[in-house]
């Protein structure tokens, strides 16, 4: 058996796991900043969103608007864009609890229930300190939201580590070696049989 390809694969995982949840704590931070921002500076970058958003499509379908109706079109896509963004920060936040979550062995409806209570309460969080912010109001819709992008993201990165763990990784997992090892050492055993 090659100890060298074990002792790196080892490694690895040690050294991996514990560094997968890094994405998770970055995603936290910036939705904590996110609403952190004041109502003007928050409503302004929406706003900014909603212009490109807008600017991209005149200009893609050679829509030709004026500038009158290109206003009109950035307010009213504008509070879509609030909830959709609202709906992304959760989903990739899921994303980013998840994966670790099924790197620790946690799988099935334990994944799900883990990471789901983990992203509403912090949606729940997220709420409450923006409810301390000049000019923002903290919102049971806006919770809603967050959870129904959590769940999304989550079902998504079970799926994604299913196929990952069936495929790409499946030389790194404990019970790939172990089977390995299993076959090593009965083939190691069928050898040192004496000839009758």
């Amino acid at each position: 058996m090659n100890y060298y390809s074990l002792f790196v694969k080892k490694t690895l995982r040690y050294l991996l796991k514990p560094l997968s949840f890094l994405p998770a704590l970055f995603m936290m931070y910036i939705i904590i900043n996110f609403s952190s921002q004041t109502g003007g500076e928050s409503a302004s970058l929406s706003y900014r969103v909603s212009k490109i958003i807008v600017l991209a499509y005149n200009k893609i379908l050679n829509k030709g608007y004026s500038n009158e109706i290109l206003n009109e079109l950035i307010f009213l896509i504008h509070p879509f864009v609030r909830k959709t963004a609202h709906f992304t920060e959760y989903f990739v936040l899921a994303l980013t609890v998840t994966v670790p979550l099924y790197v620790y062995r946690i799988r099935g409806i334990f994944l799900f229930f883990t990471g789901g209570i983990f992203c509403i309460l912090f949606a729940f969080l997220d709420e409450y300190v923006q409810s301390f912010v000049l000019g923002r109001s903290s919102s049971l819709k806006d919770v809603g939201i967050d959870s129904s992008g959590a769940l999304s993201g989550i079902l998504i990165a079970w799926l994604l580590c299913h196929i990952g763990r069936k495929t790409v990784f499946r030389g790194l997992s404990l019970e790939e070696y172990r089977k390995r090892k299993k076959a090593y050492e009965n083939r190691l055993s069928q050898e040192e049989k004496p000839f009758v």
